[in-house]
């Protein structure tokens, strides 16, 4: 009888230190270093555990195998691109494996781009999938958007879309009185793009706004730089020398020193707070604009005004090419 108790005793001392054993390996630090990146096939947990332990993830296969068959009842491993952390231990390798919270990439869409100009970044972004985009012009809100390796560039290309949708309708909804002269959405969107490319300066952008909107009122042209070298640049929203004087002379329609009112279309993607400032300008009687030479524009509501402000450029402009370049 003493015999007997002996040998179970002895046999739970076993199960018990195998336990702890296993405890112990599950818990215990993987060899990675530092925070790892793979992506993850559709296949067996076999296949899975040998192409961790081939990364780096997981020291020994065999044993991840073995922990995954034991702890199934927590849930089938995913296929997807999983950040395992610096370290991870099996049960930590595990639960990514089974949380399948795949790693988000982001494309980041600036303000004042071009259709021709974000195509080239979508074609450009890591991890995206798919045909090449071309967004049509101005119909794409300028934002971050997240999205998981494999999604197709027309799926992320389309969320753009439908935000811009939604917040010119919201611009739209919310425009006061001082943008009478726009008679729809679309205007809006087309005024904003030009806006957006005019001014760097977020505080700037209702009045250039209500300097655009009181030119239309009035029936005078709106005389923007960028229409031009939109319209010169067939599009690209840039050229690789100053505007000529052919250029401000040429029939295209987008050259609205030529053309009154509002090109036929947008000339960039503008953001949210371009489209509010069309929608909402401030309440001056501003009709000029010219540079400061500091990033920023002076404003005049006169034409003598606005010829001093022009020439007050003029000096900047000479005083620059005078300058000699520094080494």
């Amino acid at each position: 009888m003493i015999r007997a108790f002996g040998v179970l005793l002895g046999a739970a001392l076993l199960l018990a230190a195998g336990v702890w054993l296993s405890l112990r390996a599950y818990e215990a630090p993987g060899p990675s270093a530092e925070p790892h990146v793979v992506v993850v096939p559709r296949a067996s947990l076999d296949e899975v555990a040998a192409l961790l332990a081939q990364e780096g993830i997981v020291g020994n296969a065999m044993a991840l195998r073995l922990a995954g068959l034991a702890t199934r009842g927590q849930g089938a491993s995913k296929a997807g691109e999983f950040a395992f952390p610096a370290r991870a231990s099996l049960r930590q390798v595990l639960h990514v494996l089974r949380a399948g919270r795949a790693v988000q990439h982001r494309l980041t869409i600036p303000e004042g781009l071009t259709s021709a100009q974000i195509a080239l970044l979508f074609d450009r972004a890591q991890a995206l999938d798919g045909a090449p985009v071309v967004p049509a012009e101005g119909m794409l809100l300028p934002e971050t958007y997240a999205y998981e390796r494999g999604t197709s560039r027309a799926t992320v290309a389309e969320r753009g879309a439908k935000a811009m949708e939604r917040a010119l309708d919201r611009a739209w909804a919310a425009r006061i009185p001082a943008s009478a002269p726009l008679a729809s959405p679309q205007e809006a969107l087309v005024l904003a793009s030009i806006v957006e490319r005019e001014t760097g300066r977020p505080e700037e952008r209702p009045r250039v706004a209500a300097v655009f909107l009181n030119r239309l009122r009035r029936g005078m042209k709106l005389q923007s730089d960028p229409t031009v070298v939109y319209g010169a640049s067939g599009g690209l929203g840039v050229l690789d020398h100053g505007i000529t004087r052919a250029e401000l002379d040429s029939d295209n329609p987008y050259n609205t020193y030529r053309n009154p009112g509002l090109p036929p279309g947008p000339i960039s993607m503008p953001g949210l707070a371009a489209l509010t400032a069309v929608t909402q300008p401030l309440p001056v009687d501003d009709l000029f604009f010219v540079a400061d030479g500091t990033g920023g524009h002076l404003f005049a509501r006169t034409e003598q005004e606005h010829a001093r402000n022009v020439a007050r450029w003029r000096d900047i402009e000479r005083q620059r090419a005078a300058k000699p370049l520094s080494d």
